[in-house]
């Protein structure tokens, strides 16, 4: 993976912001890519990107214009996206859909959750105030102390265990 160089990355704020990636020799946007969820236009086209770009752009809600190389497909498919057009020497996504507005919705997430959209075609189904665990089932809060509880009882106790074995193994030397 290919760091984003300084030198490469055009910040324009004036206006939308604009992240200008053109030409920079990405494979791969990098690990530092997702600090710029806030942008709303993405310019990456003539760089080597990777094909399927889809985990890329988990927390990219205000994405609304993607411009990518011709060969590369736009994240979460064209259904994610209003428009997508394709050009000699690039492909350009344009106004990113909420998943969650389709009908499907009540399909989509547990009873006792709800759908908040996470990037072009991902969306989070979180647990209502007051609900947790699998599927939004459990009501009240998570039982922090039980968990920890048990939890750290049961490592004392192995713990333990292995000490005791190993000094006797130890001493039997």
């Amino acid at each position: 993976m290919h760091p984003v160089s300084r030198k490469c990355a055009k910040f324009v704020e004036s206006g939308p912001l604009l992240l200008d990636l053109q030409n920079c020799s990405l494979k791969d946007p990098g690990l530092n890519f997702p600090q710029a969820h806030t942008a709303i236009i993405i310019d990456l086209q003539a760089n080597p990107l990777k094909h399927d770009l889809s985990d890329t752009f988990h927390g990219f809600t205000q994405l609304q214009t993607l411009i990518l190389p011709q060969d590369v497909n736009c994240p979460g498919g064209i259904n994610a996206w209003n428009t997508v057009t394709l050009y000699t020497d690039n492909q350009t996504c344009l106004g990113q859909r909420n998943l969650c507005n389709s009908t499907r919705d009540a399909e989509i997430c547990p009873e006792n959750g709800s759908c908040v959209p996470d990037g072009p075609g991902l969306l989070l189904c979180v647990c209502a105030d007051g609900f947790h665990g699998y599927k939004c089932m459990r009501q009240g809060s998570f039982p922090l102390l039980m968990f920890f509880g048990i939890l750290g009882s049961a490592t004392l106790s192995i713990s333990i265990l292995l000490w005791g074995t190993q000094r006797r193994k130890a001493k039997a030397s």
